[in-house]
């Protein structure tokens, strides 16, 4: 895997008038995705830390999303784990958006045609009863919005071949979001300390992942209140109703085809995806 500072890059991004390259990138991450072949970084069309503009990518294929019909349902972040930043060469979270069709049940095998280059991570999710949308958060505000807290499973994917991402790269490509499963059990927040929880995640019975709550951001809570922070910012606050992914608590896997993966959280439960053999 290359880390942020390789670069595909043979005319300068600047070259090229913004809306014009973010509209470039966009069409080549979608035809990636349409075409069911990854596709070179964008980072050559974007600048190798240009933030803003892979939101400004991420805000146009949103855009075209919506107007397909898909339904949004909440939001991701990703890159909260050390162990993830050091895989993937970067070093900041990051966050995308969260469509219906992406949710997968525990017992259904996951189409392998959704799928480009699958690894599957370990979560917190939060849906939240109420929106985040206040100038002045705050981590008591946050854990206060979240009506219910339980274990999920995310499928990151990138579009980009090899994996070959920067910082850039994953955020215009929706953090690398593909699909997620969600744990049957649900329960309000109160009180509870996601800082202490244990994961382990099994591969058809073997251990091949392993974190604490404390690794997502030092707190899922902080994630999600850097979460709010940002959206708001980014002119799309969270509100009431969403669903966050709130980022892996340990390393990601790829996925081997025909595998069944478990994870287990320690005070929220279990949570199963299970991926049929013919996965590419």
């Amino acid at each position: 895997m290359t880390s942020s500072s390789t670069s595909t890059s043979a005319v300068p991004a600047g070259a090229v008038p913004g809306l014009e390259r973010y509209r470039q990138a966009a069409d080549r991450l979608t035809a990636a995705a349409r075409q069911r072949r990854p596709c070179p970084p964008v980072r050559d069309l974007l600048g190798a830390s240009d933030i803003a503009a892979a939101y400004a990518v991420q805000q146009l294929l949103t855009k075209a999303a919506v107007g397909a019909h898909r339904r949004l349902v909440g939001h991701k972040i990703g890159l909260t784990s050390p162990a993830v930043q050091r895989q993937l060469g970067v070093d900041q979270p990051d966050n995308g958006v969260l469509f219906a069709d992406m949710a997968r049940a525990e017992d259904t095998p996951i189409d392998p045609a959704d799928l480009l280059q699958p690894r599957i991570e370990a979560e917190v999710a939060f849906v939240l009863g109420a929106g985040l949308d206040q100038p002045d958060l705050d981590l008591g505000t946050a854990r206060a919005a979240v009506a219910q807290v339980l274990p999920a499973l995310e499928i990151v994917d990138s579009r980009i071949a090899n994996w070959d991402i920067s910082i850039v790269d994953t955020v215009a490509d929706n953090a690398s979001c593909g699909l997620f499963v969600l744990g049957a059990h649900r329960q309000p927040l109160g009180d509870l300390d996601l800082t202490t929880l244990t994961m382990a995640m099994t591969a058809d019975g073997q251990v091949v992942s392993e974190g604490v709550g404390a690794a997502c951001l030092g707190d899922p809570c902080q994630a999600l209140l850097w979460l709010a922070r940002t959206a708001r910012e980014l002119g799309s606050p969270l509100r009431a109703g969403d669903l966050v992914l709130s980022g892996a608590l340990g390393p990601m896997v790829p996925v081997t085809p025909g595998s069944t993966y478990r994870a287990t959280i320690a005070g929220l439960g279990t949570v199963t995806a299970s991926f049929r053999k013919d996965l590419p």
